[in-house]
């Protein structure tokens, strides 16, 4: 039987891996040293790696996004973190301007091979400005890749693909899933970017879902299962690049599909998903695609409001079953 682990300390042991396998990677960030990170992502690496690989770094998100920058432009492959994924907007001119233009601008004599990874995603109760969940901001900017890993050996494996990446990568880690368990990786194990994964199959209806949102799916899932309804869900894990095929082999066998992101509804990811398959996927619907998708609104502290605002399990099997009675 596999060994369980939980996602943060998936996260802490997918940078070890890769760290130990070359000697080119490094760390920086706020606290992630002998601290080990605000969230417990980074512990051990310090002990192991010591403070030529694990730096620590002022508290400013445009020094660290720019020393990431400048490292990997040399031949270092940089792993930075943004303790907050609300805090990409302090350093978005490196992360929209420079970092995802550097190797097309150059004829690609100059490579950025960063990732930069961030805590994600709300549920918690922290507040309007650390709970935001902010994919679709860098779904907007090309030259980046974006990963949202959903369970601990996704962790591992996308992040042996993102390290690895000559282009630069946004790491998502959500928050509400740190505490989450799941089988560890085997060693090597390497998940290629832009491949989804059909987290549980089913005939009756897609569910689109990426990090927080796939064990809503699933449970939602297996909520309907009671009813005899077969719904299948397909964790994206990458927006980009993002695999549209899986989405659309899925609604050809199912005619039905319900996307479920925790990004605002207005500019979410999933209206991209919707688009692609209303454009290429048409004739494989039965009913109009569905979304469910978090208010536009600043997310509030109370959990009772919070989960008014974010997608819930009851919402997802609410949507399911108006879909199903189309």
């Amino acid at each position: 039987m596999a060994d369980v682990i939980t996602y943060r300390e998936a996260v802490s042991e997918g940078i070890a891996r890769e760290m130990r396998r070359d000697p080119s990677v490094v760390c920086l960030g706020e606290d992630i040293g002998a601290a080990g990170g605000v969230f417990k992502t980074t512990a051990g690496l310090f002990a192991e790696f010591g403070p030529d690989r694990i730096k620590d770094t002022p508290i400013s998100e445009q020094a660290i996004v720019g020393m990431a920058m400048g490292a990997a432009m040399t031949g270092v492959r940089p792993v930075a973190e943004i303790m907050f994924s609300d805090f990409l907007a302090c350093c978005w001119d490196y992360l929209a301007n420079e970092i995802p233009k550097m190797r097309y601008m150059t004829g690609g004599q100059v490579k950025v091979p960063l990732v930069v990874r961030t805590a994600n995603g709300g549920g918690l109760g922290f507040g309007a400005q650390h709970s935001q969940s902010v994919e679709n901001w860098a779904l907007a900017v090309p030259g980046l890749k974006v990963v949202a890993p959903a369970t601990p050996a996704d962790v591992i494996g996308l992040l042996a693909a993102a390290i690895r990446s000559d282009d630069p990568v946004l790491f998502f880690e959500h928050k509400g899933l740190f505490a989450s368990k799941g089988e560890t990786a085997p060693d090597g194990h390497l998940v290629p970017l832009g491949q989804a994964a059909v987290a549980r199959a089913g005939s009756d209806v897609t569910i689109v879902a990426l990090a927080s949102t796939v064990p809503l799916a699933l449970a939602a899932a297996d909520e309907l299962a009671e009813g005899g309804v077969a719904a299948e869900v397909v964790d994206l894990r990458c927006l980009v690049p993002l695999d549209m095929a899986t989405v659309l082999a899925s609604v050809g066998k199912t005619s039905r599909l319900l996307i479920v992101e925790e990004n605002p509804y207005q500019g979410g990811w999933g209206g991209t998903v919707a688009s692609v398959v209303a454009d290429e996927g048409f004739e494989l619907l039965d009913a109009p695609i569905r979304r469910v998708a978090a208010e536009c609104v600043p997310l509030p502290f109370a959990d009772v409001l919070e989960d008014q605002v974010i997608p819930t399990t009851a919402k997802v099997v609410a949507a399911l079953r108006s879909l199903l009675a189309y």
